[in-house]
């Protein structure tokens, strides 16, 4: 009997150290949190040289961080490059071809593929590629959010958003509101035995600019001489001080070194002067496509800067590779995980492809509809927008091939091809970009071999755009997740 009961305490007391084993190997994890500002150019930062803008934050994030230097947005405008990270693939393929144009529920999130990894996820801020209506399977919550406060689109001062499918009307600015949720949420579960994963959307420094930066002396006179720009720069300045509030939290919560912070922009900014390049935002030109990138992994990766381009297709294999994490019938993801670019055993970057006003956008009044949506659920009525619970989610048209209407670009490091089709007219431009990084010196004639090769090669992936957006992508286990949710 004495054997036994020894027998019994033993096997016990193994089942219990491994749990905590196991236990310990989940929380061994990093905490991630991707953070993304709303047109942000490359420029409008200290650390990268703009001349007054205050972004003291982002500048000492900057010094403990990997800097990605040629850090790519996947789309010149905003709903096409969030569809980008949720997905690590090309926008277009998930049916995200301009703003306001929704994601399909076909395609496996980084929120759903960590959530099967065991972590607990939260999205605050600026969703804009779904509905943030609970019963639609493109809200946060049925794409792998556990916990949510979106808006449709940008937000401002005392915004309308929906958290976890309610309706609500806060107070204060949209910046700071999406902040605390994003606190709010790591309190909460950093006690959990589960890693956390959260994205931080920031609506700022997107128009209307009417936030301001707090509790900072002298912002009364900031910017002054900014001209039509000061709004603008006092709102990146406002997100500045949002960030800074993160990275003290986790120093203060003493979670820093095992998190992972990932700071980037959706899209170019807003003032050509200081975009990175040629045009600005909604131009498939440098400017309208790069945009501040970098890294924080304290326990992992030493701060260092990295020359190879990359994009916000990385984002989503980098992390998801990073936490161990492979799931079935995944689709073919256009972006790489960056971890031997970082850790040096790779040195270039395959072609990035861009390609922007295939179809028009689709004007988000992100207040307007939301609050439309609060009163009528307070009346008891029906939703006033059933239309926008799916959209075209569904469709899977087949195309006419060939006609490839739009800007698309090839980006072959140093080599920039550009394809410019109007009205069945094409035009090819080609740019050095190591030589030319203002795009302004066209050698499509001169170096016409290397031009023709690489719109073989564009072309050859805007078919393959073709393919996804009529559903070919998705195999059939994949499709049975729009009826699960």
């Amino acid at each position: 009997m004495k054997n036994s009961i020894i027998v019994l305490l033993t096997v016990l007391s193994l089942l219990i150290s491994c749990r905590t084993l196991n236990k310990r190997k989940q929380l061994q994890k990093p905490n991630i949190i991707l953070v993304m500002a709303d047109d942000q150019g490359w420029g409008d930062t200290g650390y990268n040289g703009h001349p007054f803008v205050k972004t003291p934050n982002l500048d000492a994030m900057a010094k403990q961080s990997v800097v990605f230097d040629r850090f790519y947005a996947a789309a010149p405008v905003c709903s096409p490059t969030r569809a980008s990270v949720m997905t690590g693939r090309t926008p277009m393929r998930t049916n995200v071809v301009n703003h306001g144009h929704y994601m399909r529920p076909d395609e496996i999130t980084i929120a759903e593929a960590l959530k099967s990894a065991g972590y607990v996820t939260g999205f605050f801020g600026k969703w804009h590629i779904g509905s943030v209506q609970k019963e639609s399977p493109t809200c946060p919550g049925q794409q792998g959010f556990d916990e949510w406060l979106a808006g449709l689109n940008f937000f401002d001062l005392d915004p309308y958003l929906s958290e976890d499918g309610k309706y609500i009307h806060p107070k204060g600015q949209g910046s700071v509101i999406t902040m605390d949720a994003t606190l709010e949420f790591i309190k909460k579960h950093k006690g959990d035995d589960k890693p956390m994963f959260a994205v931080t959307w920031f609506p700022a420094p997107h128009a209307p600019h009417k936030e301001k930066p707090v509790d900072l002396p002298g912002s009364d006179s900031l910017y002054k001489d900014a001209g039509k720009w000061r709004d603008y720069y006092l709102e990146i300045t406002l997100m500045d001080q949002q960030l800074g509030r993160l990275r003290r939290v986790l120093r203060e919560m003493e979670i820093e070194d095992n998190t992972i912070v990932w700071f980037c922009s959706d899209n170019g900014g807003l003032n050509k002067a200081t975009s990175g390049g040629r045009e600005k935002k909604g131009s498939i030109y440098e400017g309208g496509l790069r945009v501040p990138g970098m890294l924080e992994w304290p326990e992992k990766l030493k701060p260092e800067h990295i020359s190879v381009p990359a994009t916000t297709m990385d984002i989503n294999p980098t992390i998801l590779n990073i936490a161990g994490v492979k799931m079935k019938n995944q689709p073919k993801r256009d972006g790489i995980d960056l971890m031997p670019l970082i850790k040096g055993t790779e040195q270039t970057h395959p072609p990035i492809g861009f390609w922007h006003n295939y179809e028009k956008g689709q004007a988000t009044y992100s207040d307007r509809i939301i609050k439309r949506l609060m009163e009528a659920r307070q009346a008891g009525e029906p939703t006033p927008y059933p239309e926008r619970l799916l959209k075209n989610v569904n469709q899977f048209p087949t195309l006419e091939k060939g006609k490839s209407n739009g800007h698309a670009a090839w980006l072959k490091w140093p080599w920039k091809l550009h394809r410019i089709e109007k009205n069945g007219e094409v035009t090819i431009e080609l740019y050095n970009l190591e030589n030319d990084p203002m795009e302004s010196d066209d050698l499509s004639t001169s170096e016409n071999e290397k031009a023709l090769i690489m719109l073989q090669e564009l072309e050859r992936w805007q078919a393959s755009i073709f393919d996804s957006l009529e559903g070919k992508d998705y195999m059939e286990g994949l499709a049975e997740k729009r009826n699960t949710n």
